[in-house]
């Protein structure tokens, strides 16, 4: 194994999670692509790599990446999930045009939240949308 996979083979490790090589593999897509990954787009990637992957094994590693902390869900579209390896508070930015997620810093632990005092919040997102600058220029 490479230097890379044995990387992401501790990751999971550390979280008791058997370090499958399509674990490792989905871990290190979302990791290195940065893309905000839908199962799809993730499933259609590698499949080329591995031809036994499935969709379910796509669906039920990034639920347990999910749980263990190892990867969230962005949910800034009404009909599609996507991933990120980024698990600390962030805001993301899509682009209306051409669809793009862009990962932007935000103190989200700053903004007031003395109306949900008595609740337990398990996640804050932020998330704008837009037209970023590379379509702004066309």
């Amino acid at each position: 194994m490479n230097q890379k996979i044995d990387e992401f083979a501790r990751k999971l490790a550390e979280k008791n999670i058997r370090p499958s090589y399509q674990r490792m593999k989905i871990l290190e897509y979302l990791i290195i692509k940065k893309t905000h990954p839908t199962v799809d787009n993730i499933f259609n990637d590698l499949i080329k790599e591995l031809p036994t992957l499935s969709k379910a094994t796509v669906y039920n590693t990034l639920d347990l990446l999910r749980k263990e902390k190892l990867a969230r869900v962005v949910a800034i579209e009404n009909n599609e999930t996507r991933y990120d390896a980024r698990v600390s508070n962030h805001g993301h930015f899509k682009c209306e045009t051409c669809g793009s997620i862009f990962d932007f810093e935000v103190d989200i632990d700053s903004f007031l939240t003395d109306s949900l005092k008595n609740f337990k919040i398990n996640e804050k997102n932020v998330y704008f949308n837009g037209i970023c600058p590379k379509c702004l220029k066309q």
